[in-house]
């Protein structure tokens, strides 16, 4: 067997040998970590962009967020034109007691009302006041960062192809309509 205490004595050396050495812990409140950029914390509302389709509240496997809306009569644009009817949203909120983070109601927004907010400081002493309300979840949104610049060797997206194209082509007809009828000026005034 061993001597008696040896194991103590073993204890107290490590606690001795690691009080000695420089912590590498950060105190969190008094140092803030440093955070990847992209980071997920919370979820930021651009309220311009909803247009209270619902399909983020319909996506959300855990039933966390919550849309009230009514609806408005829009004036017609033009004289003689037919009044239109928009949604204009009421309430917009998410439970993040409940939310799980999977970021799925941001991936189905169609419209860009939704990102992700770095900010992760929003711990509550009641479960009930996790519940964030439009006001709170705009206040997020002025910490969403900007999205990473395109790599200037990639590939130029379809969808900007396609509208760069297009406006070309109309430039082109411009041109050769312009062309067309200052050509025309010239051989009708010689006539």
């Amino acid at each position: 067997m061993g001597i008696p205490g040896s194991g103590l004595a073993k204890g107290l050396a490590v606690t001795l040998r690691t009080m000695t050495r420089k912590s590498h812990t950060a105190q969190y409140p008094d140092a803030q970590p440093e955070l990847p950029p992209r980071t997920r914390g919370v979820i930021g509302l651009f309220e311009e962009n909803c247009t209270v389709c619902m399909l983020c509240a319909r996506e959300c496997p855990d039933w966390c967020i919550y849309i009230d809306s009514h609806k408005e009569t829009v004036p017609p644009a033009a004289p003689g034109g037919r009044e239109r009817s928009r949604n204009v949203l009421d309430r917009f909120a998410i439970d993040f007691a409940l939310c799980m983070y999977c970021g799925i109601c941001i991936e189905v927004c169609p419209f860009d009302a939704l990102f992700w907010s770095p900010e992760f400081e929003y711990a509550e002493e009641d479960i009930r006041d996790l519940t964030h309300e439009r006001d709170k979840l705009r206040e997020w949104m002025w910490t969403v960062p900007a999205p990473p610049a395109l790599d200037p060797r990639a590939e130029e997206p379809k969808e900007i192809a396609a509208a760069r194209k297009a406006a070309d082509k109309l430039a082109a007809a411009e041109a050769a309509r312009a062309e067309a009828e200052s050509g025309s000026d010239g051989n009708g005034a010689a006539s």
